[in-house]
């Protein structure tokens, strides 16, 4: 019987089956047409260090107004619709006054070409719409609006940082107070009823 493998060439093997290499295979992937992009190195813009958030000890009477505030609503939210929504306002109370009783650290913050970065967790540029400047219990206040679900993301800033942190952000996005929402209205109207608690106005 005639073997075709044994009359072909062995050049004409090697060409039927080429050998693929690493050194073709990069050369497939530098002249395939793509996008390239340049991996541009993350850079400080600006740092700074300050609270991790703004802080107020209260005192006995901003409690006893709470606590009486909660009593009522509870025992009202018990007739109506039973002890889950009780459980979820003692749990809300117990978080506020965790937050109002321990004093917060300092911590340091960072605007970078990448985003603005709070301690170790980056915050990318495209998750900002606007910023702008408040004020909540004498410490100055950065405002940042996200795309997120929290929809704000609030750093204590230094005063004399104010004007240099603007310039810096003003480079990716506008500076621009949001309206305050529904929700804003409601928590300012029940915050200037505590003692000791008056907002500034928005």
């Amino acid at each position: 019987m005639y073997n075709i493998n044994q009359s072909m060439p062995p050049t004409q093997k090697q060409d039927q089956k080429p050998k693929r290499t690493l050194k073709n295979e990069e050369e497939k992937v530098v002249e395939t047409p793509g996008i390239k992009t340049r991996i541009e190195p993350e850079k400080t813009l600006f740092s700074w260090v300050a609270p991790a958030r703004a802080f107020k000890r209260r005192d006995r009477d901003f409690w006893v107004t709470v606590v009486v505030i909660v009593g009522i609503s509870g025992l009202i939210l018990f007739l109506v619709e039973g002890f889950m929504p009780v459980i979820l306002i003692i749990s809300i109370v117990f978080l506020f006054y965790i937050l109002n009783t321990v004093e917060p650290g300092k911590i340091e913050y960072k605007i970078t070409n990448k985003g603005v970065k709070v301690e170790e967790k980056m915050n990318a540029w495209d998750i900002f719409t606007r910023f702008w400047f408040t004020k909540r219990f004498n410490y100055e206040l950065l405002v940042l609006e996200t795309l997120t679900i929290t929809g704000r993301l609030e750093l204590v800033i230094n005063s004399k940082d104010k004007a240099r942190i603007k310039t810096e952000l003003s480079k990716y996005i506008v500076e621009e107070e949001a309206p305050p929402s529904s929700i804003d209205k409601a928590a300012n109207f029940f915050a200037q009823k505590l003692p000791g608690n008056k907002l500034p106005r928005q």
